[in-house]
């Protein structure tokens, strides 16, 4: 990742805005006396060579107006929002969002700043931290020079995220941006200035005035980063953790009783989440890291003669999941209801892989995971953290040995997303029953028998064995198979 401030001269940043639509802004701006600049994100990225499709222009005079000018010459249409002084276009695959230059000052029990106009120093200064501070100016006469008066051209250089304020005053006025440094240094690999980080630490309570949907928009950031556990650290060190998701804080911390351990499960949980980030960029699969040990904090016991044990973690783990999604305002549908099935799935295939692997047990566990066995296959891998490298190997071997049953099950007696050949209607017509008790016996005793191998998964063995289970319990067929 390119951070060297001496690596882009304004020849170079004249090359970096040479696309189409930086002209007709340039244009715009000359030819109606306005002074505009590049600010924010957009600048930064430059310098950290990353992708941008994001632009935003600060005008020096009325954004909206400025706007609609350039709107005109491009013949698109132009979103305006008054109530925050902004407006958007769209241009190509960019998409450019201008505002006034302004300042802001802020209430005590609110996140929205009271706005005035201002200068662009004004405009920078209430920006969140330096590196995002940086403009590149539009105007005729200086063209591509950089106007950087917070250093965040050495930040970006040392890799720091810094506040151009007293953070103290930055984190206090918008207590979500501790949240989004936090995300910005995960998401660049930079470390947070110190000043800053004790900042967060001492205004940590007025998160409590952000939205639960916010903060969990910059979470699902965090835990969409390359490496999300640099996020994590922070949030817990700083005391944010406990205040947004304290059920994961809990997870934090070793009980010894009688010289015997248990791990440390909030690092584990990261080293298994940093694991399953090398594999997959799906963030529901990646919650599922997050949580499937969520439980072992409430399930904990110490046994004499063997030592820690959490009996039960998954299943109630589980069953947490949905209060948590519904806590931090996480979609309360197939996604959650993924998390939760990997979550109560988690230690099935580990038990697989230790054991003799029966038939039998990999047809349960494929009619339960269903579609999602591979990714339950990759979160019992991400789930192996172990140092000791023999074990390692061993847990490995023994998850391919998994897998290649699974595969062979599966193609064989096809189990996925399985329904058993006789439904419940099946059986109500065919001994004249209401649906009750023996329409839910006959139904389990039909899936057993196919799961255990005693029958096959056919209509018509299904249904002889139907017939023979009925009579046992007193049951006669009023309508025979046609």
């Amino acid at each position: 990742m390119q951070t060297n401030p001496q690596a882009h001269d304004t020849k170079s940043l004249l090359q970096k805005i040479s696309a189409p639509i930086f002209k007709i802004l340039a244009d715009t701006a000359q030819q109606t006396n306005t002074e505009i600049y590049v600010i924010g994100g957009f600048v930064r990225d430059i310098y950290l060579e990353r992708p941008s499709k994001d632009i935003d222009v600060v005008v020096l005079g009325n954004g909206i107006a400025f706007a609609e000018k350039v709107g005109q010459k491009l013949k698109t249409n132009v979103a305006v929002f008054k109530n925050f002084g902004t407006a958007m276009l769209k241009h190509a695959d960019l998409e450019v969002e201008f505002v006034g230059a302004r300042k802001e000052s802020y209430r005590a029990d609110s996140r929205k700043p009271i706005v005035e106009n201002g200068t662009l120093e004004d405009d920078q200064l209430r920006r969140d931290f330096t590196i995002n501070a940086l403009a590149i100016s539009l105007n005729k006469d200086n063209c591509g020079d950089v106007v950087d008066p917070f250093n965040g051209l050495e930040d970006l250089e040392n890799k720091l995220i810094r506040t151009p304020l007293d953070p103290v005053v930055t984190f206090s006025d918008d207590p979500l941006r501790m949240m989004r440094a936090i995300r910005f240094a995960t998401q660049l690999d930079f470390k947070i200035d110190e000043a800053a980080i004790e900042a967060i630490k001492s205004q940590k309570e007025r998160i409590k005035i952000v939205s639960k949907e916010r903060i969990s928009d910059e979470l699902n950031k965090i835990i969409l980063a390359k490496k999300p556990s640099i996020g994590f650290n922070y949030l817990f060190d700083t005391g944010l953790l406990e205040l947004i998701f304290p059920q994961m804080a809990k997870l934090y911390g070793v009980d010894i009783v009688k010289g015997r351990a248990h791990k440390d499960n909030f690092y584990h949980t990261l080293q298994v989440l940093d694991n399953i980030c090398e594999t997959t960029d799906d963030l529901w699969l990646r919650w599922a890291a997050i949580l499937h040990d969520i439980a072992k904090p409430v399930t904990k016991r110490f046994e004499e003669g063997h030592g820690w044990t959490f009996h039960g973690h998954e299943d109630k783990g589980a069953r947490m999941v949905p209060q948590i999604f519904s806590q931090l305002k996480l979609p309360l549908n197939e996604k959650m209801k993924f998390v939760q099935k990997l979550v109560l799935l988690h230690l099935r295939p580990i038990v697989l892989a230790q054991d003799k692997i029966t038939d039998s047990a990999v047809r349960r566990l494929l009619f339960e995971a269903g579609e999602d066995i591979e990714a339950l296959m990759l979160l019992c891998n991400a789930d192996v953290t172990t140092k000791n490298e023999y074990k390692i190997k061993k847990y490995r071997n023994n998850f391919e040995l998994v897998k290649q049953k699974l595969k062979d099950v599966e193609e064989r007696d096809q189990l996925r997303n399985w329904q058993p050949p006789i439904s419940g209607n099946d059986i109500m017509q065919t001994f004249g029953l209401t649906a009750g008790k023996e329409v839910g016996l006959l139904k389990n005793a039909i899936r057993e028998a196919i799961l255990e191998g005693d029958i096959q998964n056919s209509y018509d063995e299904a249904f002889g064995f139907m017939l023979k289970k009925a009579e046992e319990l007193g049951l006669k067929a009023v309508k025979q198979n046609d």
